[in-house]
């Protein structure tokens, strides 16, 4: 009877200190500093650098339009008490600006990724003069982005800036990588095919960074909240036929049903050709994280423009 009493103790006591153990890896967890990031793309790129030294919360799901998300009043608040915010800037995400604003005046420490770039401006359109934000279709504009983070992330409490340098040199090197890849890819392009057309404007800094000319949009402007207009069609067509291009790029984060009109009211064959530029998508929709996104995007790109 002793014996039995005694061996419920000590399964007693075991079973305290797993209890004990679990409870204190659940408190080092929770003592790693949060970094609130507000797009996917730019959530994929903190995670790729900071590991499991931070957690990192990323505000805008898989699939969804940067200019028009928004978040939880649960998530506002989150945001107000994070470590880092970590934001794209340039007016981009609309949705979300009052937030960002409100965390600013609360003072938590933030990072804007379109204050560390070389930023273009819009050339045409309703946005003309203003920057352009879509800056991750340059890859050399992203390493520029990820050598302003580095230090920023590397001084959280909690983070190890060795880790960290270890981290963001090995990224850099596969954005290099990328740079290079898509550098080859275009390169094959002859220059009367290096036109691009799409429903808005997004391809600014691709087409610097890769000469390519943008020479047209469905939607004139930088944010597809905007709508276009007849005119804004009927200049479009005649941008088609004048460099005849009859390949149009729509994006994953918006329908391409604009685009089908172009197509249908202009009499004209073009081919719609979906690329992932303004979000990511889930595991199994394409564009997983922002390397695979850029070379699926260059792949059928090369293939849109090619005789």
């Amino acid at each position: 009877m002793m014996r039995g009493h005694r061996t419920g103790s000590l399964l007693a006591a075991a079973a305290v200190a797993v209890v004990a153990l679990l409870a204190g890896c659940s408190a080092t967890a929770d003592d790693r500093p949060v970094v609130m990031v507000s797009t996917n793309i730019l959530g994929d790129v903190v995670e790729e650098l900071v590991g499991d030294e931070a957690e990192v919360v990323t505000l805008m799901k898989p699939n969804a339009d940067p200019h028009s998300f928004e978040i939880s009043a649960q998530e506002g608040a989150r945001l107000r008490s994070a470590d880092l915010v970590v934001s794209n800037g340039l007016g981009l995400e609309e949705g979300l600006q009052q937030h960002l604003d409100a965390a600013a005046a609360e003072k938590v420490p933030t990072f804007v990724a379109g204050d560390v770039i070389d930023v273009l401006d819009y050339r045409e359109g309703d946005a003309a003069g203003s920057p352009d934000s879509h800056f991750w279709t340059d890859p050399a504009r992203m390493i520029a982005v990820v050598d302003a983070l580095e230090p920023v992330l590397g001084d959280l409490d909690g983070v190890d800036p060795a880790t960290m340098s270890t981290r963001a040199a090995e990224y850099r090197g596969q954005l290099q990588s990328l740079d290079e890849e898509m550098s080859a890819s275009f390169a094959a392009i002859p220059d009367e095919r290096r036109a691009l057309v799409t429903n808005h404007h997004v391809f600014g800094y691709l087409a610097d960074r890769f000469d390519f000319e943008v020479v047209g949009a469905v939607i004139p402007g930088g944010t597809t909240l905007a709508a276009p207009s007849a005119s804004d069609l009927s200049d479009l067509v005649d941008a088609v036929d004048s460099t005849g291009v009859r390949t149009v790029f729509a994006e994953s984060s918006s329908p391409d049903r604009l685009v089908q009109a172009l197509a249908s009211e202009a009499d004209i064959s073009v081919d719609v050709v979906q690329l992932f530029t303004e979000s990511l998508t889930g595991p199994d929709g394409g564009a997983p994280d922002y390397l695979t996104m850029m070379r699926v995007n260059t792949e059928r790109i090369a293939a849109g423009l090619s005789p």
